[in-house]
């Protein structure tokens, strides 16, 4: 019995087992279980040579995407298209073999585009270094599926069931978690996108970036000096949702600790400027000057 039927049998047992007292150790026992064997999935096998070889690619920038896909669907045009990085693409499959990393500028924002090669069904168990693309997903603020538009629907349940299978949560919201002796941390959400595109034509390039945008939930935080100008020129990049002491521990590690208060012009005030502390939750484009003690 193979992996994913062992997986599948844990499920059903966990799904018909009545959920009391008297079963609690026994589903805490089965849920471990299922963690195991979610991910030994995720590791290589012994003959596909050094762990990660050609995936060990640095997380760089203010977030990371990556792409996957079937073969030959697109994958390394779009890279090249989006970034100044040249990814070899053919008519053949399989035209990239390991992961090949990329930039999109956009909104001030430096957002690392991650070309991982084809996968193809029974990737989670392995098939074309299937775990090793997988494992970089994982890694990933966002995933963008790629399709074939005459496959479209076929090729997305195949890519969901792969994905599902090694606990990627696909466009779901975040689980309601606790914690016990001994037990599990799961991941949160890993968001998927799907989008109708052309890379030949450039069509719906500019929307697929501002749903990337939305989808990353970033925003640009502009400094300011006393007596100076905003400066315009460098963005801080943050997540929606970032507190003025998050800016603070972003620009300098200490600069929180000698927070006096801080100046804020911008959507989130009422009036511009106005005087907040370490807790007012900037928003897109806001200018910050701070002060200190």
């Amino acid at each position: 019995m193979g992996i994913l039927e062992k997986i599948s049998e844990i499920e059903k047992e966990i799904a018909r087992t009545q959920k009391n007292k008297a079963t609690e150790y026994h589903l805490g026992l089965l849920k471990a279980k299922l963690a195991r064997y979610r991910a030994q999935l995720l590791e290589p096998t012994k003959s596909t040579g050094s762990k990660g070889e050609g995936f060990d690619v640095m997380k760089s920038g203010d977030a990371r995407v990556a792409l996957i896909g079937f073969p030959s669907v697109g994958k390394s045009t779009f890279l090249s298209l989006m970034t100044s990085t040249a990814s070899e693409a053919a008519s053949y499959e399989f035209t990239t073999l390991t992961c090949i990393p990329g930039v999109i500028e956009y909104k001030g924002a430096n957002i690392q585009l991650l070309d991982l090669p084809g996968i193809i069904e029974g990737a989670a168990q392995g098939k074309g270094r299937g775990r090793q693309v997988i494992a970089v997903a994982r890694t990933a603020d966002v995933v963008i599926m790629m399709l074939d538009a005459t496959k479209g629907d076929v090729q997305r349940n195949l890519l969901e069931k792969e994905l599902e299978s090694v606990g990627i949560r696909l466009n779901k919201p975040k689980p309601n978690i606790y914690f016990k002796i001994l037990g599990s941390i799961w991941r949160g959400t890993e968001q998927i996108l799907f989008f109708k595109s052309s890379c030949e034509m450039k069509l719906n390039l500019d929307y697929l970036l501002e749903m990337l945008w939305e989808y990353l939930a970033l925003t640009c935080i502009y400094t300011k000096k006393r007596g100076e100008r905003p400066d315009f020129s460098g963005a801080i990049i943050m997540r929606k949702s970032a507190s003025v002491e998050h800016v603070c521990h972003r620009i300098h590690r200490t600069l929180a600790s000698q927070f006096k208060y801080a100046l804020v012009w911008g959507t989130s005030t009422k009036y511009s400027p106005q005087r907040v502390g370490l807790t007012h939750i900037m928003e897109h484009e806001d200018v910050i000057q701070i002060v200190k003690k």
